[in-house]
């Protein structure tokens, strides 16, 4: 892991008219790490994601991605800077008109001008990478699996080569056999490709199977960052309430 930062948020605000989500929150993801990012429903977790990435402009602070701010960018240098990154949202998030291969095609045929066929080739790697098979990528979203609907949104977000990947909620909904061949598949490619990794997420297994850090938001802020087996000596009640219950202590195992 690096000591350089891939992401630094200083003093954040966001808000949606009077409700604010974050106050002077501050964030720090170091380049090749998998941050973990957890805490009760409603701190903003998902918001934060989107912060950074553009989708929701700060009211105050300032957001830096591998040191350049991405708070204040002409339009001229928004297209650059999406290229160092990819998402996976929530529910996947794929063009259900749209083919597999052609769904990841979409961040190709956006900034880059590559040919068809090519475009074509290196979807079908991604969609390799992502631990599909090929063939999955003639198949549309609803044909397939809820597992393979993930893998197929991975493999867009892995469509550009990004040294930084978004991931919110890459488990949820998945049966525990699936959601860990999910984990262990992100923390190969981290390791293969020197990814840095930003992973929202209330999966006590995921945290576990995948993060080298964990951010702990509440109150507006982040209240803690640590491993995880740190983050069970903290004395925040909802931090001990989260690792202290029947799951949380199941996915301690070991690591004590």
């Amino acid at each position: 892991m690096s000591a350089a930062f891939a992401i630094e948020v200083r003093g954040l605000k966001t808000a949606y008219g009077h409700h604010v989500v974050h106050q002077a929150l501050d964030l720090d993801v170091y380049e090749g790490e998998i941050m973990g990012v957890i805490g009760p429903s409603g701190c903003g977790k998902s918001v934060l994601l989107r912060a950074i990435v553009g989708l929701k402009p700060p009211d105050q602070g300032t957001i830096r991605v591998f040191g350049r701010d991405v708070t204040h960018l002409a339009n001229s240098e928004t297209g650059t800077v999406q290229e160092l990154w990819g998402i996976m949202f929530q529910d996947g998030a794929l063009f259900s008109n749209l083919t597999v291969q052609e769904n990841v095609m979409v961040p190709m045929r956006e900034h880059t001008t590559l040919s068809p066929g090519l475009m074509r080739d290196l979807a079908d790697q991604k969609i390799r990478m992502a631990g599909l098979e090929t063939w999955a990528g003639q198949k549309y979203p609803s044909d397939l699996s809820g597992g393979m609907r993930k893998r197929a949104a991975l493999a867009r977000a892995l469509a550009l080569d990004p040294p930084l990947l978004f991931l919110d909620e890459p488990t949820a909904g998945l049966d525990p056999i699936t959601a860990s061949g999910f984990d262990t598949l992100i923390r190969e490619l981290q390791e293969t490709l020197g990814l840095t990794v930003f992973l929202v997420t209330h999966d006590v297994d995921t945290l576990r199977g995948t993060c080298d850090r964990i951010a702990v938001l509440g109150d507006r802020r982040v209240i803690a960052v640590d491993t995880m087996a740190g983050l069970r000596q903290h004395p925040d009640p909802w931090i001990q309430a989260y690792f202290g219950g029947p799951r949380g202590r199941a996915a301690m195992t070991g690591l004590e």
